[in-house]
């Protein structure tokens, strides 16, 4: 405590109150999942929980790595629980779990990825935890394949995003799901083009009118410290033509010397891979990650947002502790990736940013701000115990339509580099947030 008292004097321009409050409410899925690594909690997990048609389903890896399918009755403390024939090599945190339902109530599944042909199944039927065999979805440039995520669409379709090639070297493919149809088509090729030299690490968000945004990191080489840059891009019609946030179009493929860049960030800046996304009740864009400014040494948490004429970028500032990141693989890293919500009050704009960071005793934290026209952040505690390595992950779907909050949470360990604990497991849950109604 004083230590962010401390802070608060320190840095004038922020100011942040810090508190500690449990989660609403937690609810436990099954006692047995995977924790050797960070595979269930890996920030790129889209989804790691969805919630359709009164149900809230939910997919990890258990002890013996299998793929897990559960769901409950929304409200219900009750979870069905579905171990699958599949298994994933949980040994690779990259390998993880992403799955959604559609609009037709099927469940599709994607896991065990990392330069890795494609695994991917469907629910037999709408709501079933039962999975079909493998299948293709376009059936081309499947070989090879690197974080793969879905996001839902309003009409019930669905979009499949993933890196095909290496890290440094790799390009970034769409694909689409028809519920009418019952079929996959590519919607781009190449929308985002390494030239060879480097990849794109993506994050999506569709916003209540369909407007597809999409951020991104470079990265010239499989060395995080080579991540660079905070490049914007989106679409109106589906992911077929995309655009500048001032309404320019891009002449596709987007490659480093046509994108727009929300933010200028150096090589070795510490700026981790892969950005969060989400949107407000406008559909402005909010990004959020973490970067060490030139002149500083500590890497902070940053929010990158678009206010309908320009970027702005806030540095939170809180954070006390240096960190340097670099080398491949799955790192050991003091603080997660963070994940950023945004939403209305009245005539103002709120946002939070869920995180994990050792200086807090590695605890899931949030930092509230009421209006962001005022640098005034509330940090909270969830929960009074380490979750380790985790990452936040949580169910979108479930936040844009009701403004609910529940958060994927297990503690797991992550050996830097790739390595694998050799951990007891963990209990794997749902926590709720709500945010506050009142000023």
């Amino acid at each position: 405590m004083k230590a962010y008292q401390r802070s608060f004097f320190f840095f004038m321009a922020l100011q942040f109150y810090v508190t500690s409050l449990w989660a609403q409410s937690v609810s436990t899925i099954a006692s047995d999942g995977w924790a050797n690594n960070s595979v269930n909690t890996v920030i790129f997990r889209r989804n790691s929980l969805d919630t359709f048609g009164g149900w809230q389903y939910a997919a990890y890896y258990d002890k013996d790595q299998y793929v897990i399918l559960a769901k409950r009755r929304t409200g219900s403390n009750k979870w069905t629980v579905s171990r699958t024939s599949y298994q994933g090599n949980a040994t690779d945190a990259h390998r993880s779990i992403s799955m959604i339902v559609d609009g037709h109530g099927y469940i599709h599944v994607a896991w065990g990825h990392h330069n890795d042909p494609l695994n991917y199944a469907v629910s037999v039927a709408p709501g079933s935890l039962k999975l079909s065999a493998k299948r293709a979805m376009t059936g081309v440039r499947e070989n090879k394949l690197t974080y793969p995520e879905f996001y839902h669409l309003a009409n019930g379709d669905v979009l499949f995003t993933y890196r095909d090639g290496g890290s440094g070297n790799g390009n970034y493919l769409m694909n689409k799901y028809s519920v009418g149809a019952r079929k996959w088509s590519r919607v781009q090729e190449d929308l985002i083009d390494g030239e060879g030299k480097r990849n794109a690490y993506c994050q999506l968000a569709v916003d209540h009118k369909g407007v597809i945004n999409l951020s991104w990191v470079w990265r010239e080489s499989p060395d995080v410290a080579s991540n660079h840059d905070l490049a914007y891009a989106c679409s109106k019609d589906g992911g077929r033509t995309w655009q500048r946030s001032n309404g320019e179009k891009y002449q596709l493929p987007i490659t480093a010397a046509n994108a727009e860049y929300a933010c200028k960030i150096p090589q070795r800046s510490e700026l981790i891979n892969q950005t969060s996304m989400t949107t407000d009740g406008d559909g402005h864009p909010y990004i959020a990650t973490y970067w060490r400014d030139s002149a500083r040494t500590i890497p902070q948490y940053h929010l990158v947002y678009h206010d309908g004429m320009k970027w702005n970028i806030k540095d939170l500032t809180f954070r006390r502790s240096a960190f340097s990141l670099s080398g491949g693989g799955t790192k050991s890293i003091p603080i997660s990736r963070p994940q950023i919500i945004a939403w209305k009050r009245g005539k103002t704009t709120a946002a939070a940013l869920i995180f994990r960071d050792e200086e807090r005793g590695s605890k899931v934290s949030l930092a509230v701000n009421k209006d962001l026209k005022k640098d005034v952040w509330k940090l909270e505690d969830l929960g009074g115990g380490s979750v380790g390595a985790w990452e936040p992950t949580y169910d979108t779907r479930l936040w844009d339509n009701d403004r609910i909050l529940n958060l994927f949470v297990q503690k797991v360990t992550q050996i830097d580099g790739e390595g694998v604990a050799n951990s007891t497991v963990e209990p794997v849950q749902v926590w709720q947030w709500m945010p506050p109604k009142t000023n």
